[in-house]
């Protein structure tokens, strides 16, 4: 049996999967799952990035504990934060995380300098506020002594693979987040970081996904008592894992990755860098095989992650079950909101939030749980059949259908309002879709499969995918004009 481990790290939670295939199928394990909390200090909202490298360890641990040494390991997370190390290869303090508000104004800032035009024609990339351009042009204008005695610049799961190897590299689809990659140029964009005041030499080589990156070093092969396992740069945006997972059978396909973020577009050869898709704010962001993922991204599952953590505070618990249930006995379509609107980026009370944004669109506020989250989940249906619609008109293409996988597939209420709202079949499945593509690139590294499509095929047979059907299309429809007059979207 062919063994591989990949560390999946989601934006509140992480997990080591063991994978194997067997009989032509590919069976997973979930040997350790911890939780992914920011921490506050002070003014600064920042990830604890030693608790994750533990977390690594113990996933190696449980590995050995089980009596399974893997033929390799992949590390994939989110994407656009990173660490800074010194010259001795220490880390000079904990990341920041993407919602903290050092880089508020930057964007703003940085588009009347270069001009909006000029920086997606560089780089390709959505301009989203958090992107690590603008997060590290506050550092660098800052006048940040850790950026200033900084040696080398790595994104999260390259820092987590160069704790664990030693050797310090970026990895493709995640250096294409950054929006100071070049697609076309293939390489780092000297005129943006001209611009910055930001050395080249912060950045090293960039790994494509599926090569060979290190192995586990001496110290942590003492350590833990594992032996010089190889060490693979996967696909490490976690969207793009997922997107690789995706079991779609025809070559022309929509995705929605589902969970904190929902990343909803296509795979394409190139990357459409054109005024339309500026103006339209979607990305092109690298994919595994030297493919690009035209996608944009949607607030998702966040604002109902942050309303119950709010019930939570005011003493009512409730799980997601419960409140899928609530929101699917509330009133439909009673009150609709923007999932992308600036106001639900930032951590904090977010029932009250939706309830201001009501009021200023004229609509009446959500009260109960119940249906502050039918609200929630019927406008992200919405906004998934909005940004369906600009993928389709962007790539040129035609989707029967959509293909959700990652963790948000659980909600099945979400799933069919999905189905309902774009008028085409859902696909959903599987939900760990990330850390099985993570498995997947590793195995195709390693020969056991000959290319993604293969792989695909196999995942398709071996994790379930329920259809959810469309239905109650008039009923959608003018909800979907109700929502495009409540939102302002250009239709």
């Amino acid at each position: 049996m062919s063994f591989a481990l990949a560390f999946d790290l989601g934006a509140s939670s992480g997990r080591a999967i063991l994978g194997r295939l067997q009989d032509g199928k590919i069976v997973t394990e979930e040997l350790h799952r911890f939780p992914n909390d920011p921490v506050q200090v002070g003014e600064r909202l920042q990830w604890d990035l030693l608790r994750l490298y533990h977390e690594i360890k113990q996933g190696l641990l449980k590995a050995k504990h089980s009596g399974v040494e893997p033929a390799s390991i992949g590390i994939d997370s989110w994407a656009v934060d990173y660490g800074l190390l010194a010259r001795d290869g220490s880390l000079l303090g904990n990341p920041n995380h993407y919602r903290d508000r050092a880089s508020e104004g930057i964007m703003e800032k940085l588009k009347e300098e270069l001009g909006e035009a000029e920086i997606f024609s560089r780089t390709g990339i959505q301009f989203l506020p958090f992107n690590t351009i603008y997060q590290l042009a506050a550092q660098s204008r800052g006048g940040s002594p850790q950026l200033e005695g900084a040696s080398h610049l790595l994104m999260i799961p390259d820092l987590l693979r160069y704790l664990l190897t030693g050797e310090r590299y970026h990895e493709f689809s995640n250096a294409t987040t950054t929006q100071l990659y070049n697609p076309v140029a293939g390489q780092w964009d000297d005129t943006l970081l001209g611009h910055l005041g930001v050395p080249r030499t912060l950045f090293s080589p960039v790994l494509r996904p599926g090569s060979p990156a290190g192995v586990v070093q001496a110290s942590v092969r003492e350590e833990l008592g594992v032996g010089p396992i190889p060490v693979y740069a996967v696909a490490e945006h976690d969207t793009a894992s997922a997107v690789v997972a995706v079991p779609a059978l025809e070559r022309s396909f929509a995705y929605l990755s589902c969970g904190t973020w929902s990343l909803l577009g296509t795979e394409i050869e190139e990357p459409v860098i054109t005024d339309e898709a500026r103006e339209l704010n979607f990305t092109n962001e690298g994919g595994f095989g030297d493919t690009y993922r035209l996608l944009k991204n949607i607030m998702g599952l966040w604002i109902l992650q942050e309303s119950r953590r709010a019930w939570e505070r005011e003493g009512s618990t409730y799980s997601f079950p419960e409140l899928v249930q609530l929101a699917g006995e509330a009133l439909p379509f009673a009150a609709l909101i923007d999932p992308d609107d600036p106001s639900f980026m930032a951590p904090g009370d977010m029932p009250e939030r939706i309830r201001q944004y009501c009021a200023r669109t004229r609509q009446e506020a959500p009260q109960t749980p119940g249906a502050i989250v039918r609200c929630i989940l019927e406008s992200l249906a919405l906004k998934y059949r909005y940004v369906l619609e600009l993928t389709e008109r962007l790539s040129g293409q035609q989707f029967s259908g959509l293909h959700m996988v990652g963790g948000g597939i659980h909600n099945t209420l979400l799933c069919q309002w999905t189905a309902d709202a774009i008028g085409k079949p859902v696909w959903a499945g599987p939900s760990e879709g990330s850390a099985i593509g993570n498995l997947a690139v590793q195995w195709i590294a390693r020969g056991d499969f000959k290319d993604i499509w293969e792989a695909r095929s196999v995942i398709r047979e071996s994790f379930p995918v329920t259809t959810y059907e469309p239905g109650a299309s008039q009923a959608w429809e003018a909800a979907y004009e109700q929502f495009s007059r409540v939102t302002g979207i250009n239709r």
